[in-house]
C-alpha cells in the first residue's frame, strides 16, 4: 500500500487517478457497478466532481456517472498512474 489513504470516491479531485479498493452494498449495487466496469481493482480517471451532483468517472473506456450516495460506497485509492486504456 502507497501513501494515500482509502478515501470515498466522491472525494476525489477532477483528474485525479484511483484504484477501486472496495465496494460496500448489495450484490445487486456491487454487480450492476462491475457490469460498468467499475469493480475492486479497477483503474480510474475522475473527470468531474464538482461538490455537488452527480461525479464523473472514466473506468477502462467507460464513463460512469454514480449519485452522490453511490460514490460515497466506493473506496479508492488515489495514484498517479494513469489507467490503461
Amino acid at each position: 500500500m502507497s501513501d494515500h489513504p482509502i478515501i470515498p470516491l466522491e472525494q476525489l479531485k477532477p483528474g485525479a487517478y484511483a484504484i477501486v479498493w472496495e465496494i460496500w452494498g448489495g450484490t445487486d449495487f456491487s454487480g450492476r457497478l462491475a457490469g460498468m466496469g467499475l469493480a475492486k481493482g479497477a483503474r480510474i480517471e475522475m473527470l468531474q466532481n464538482a461538490g455537488r451532483g452527480p461525479v464523473l468517472v472514466r473506468a477502462h473506456e467507460a464513463r460512469i456517472a454514480l449519485g452522490r450516495g453511490e460514490a460515497l460506497k466506493n473506496l479508492v485509492e488515489e495514484t498517479s498512474d494513469e489507467p490503461a486504456a
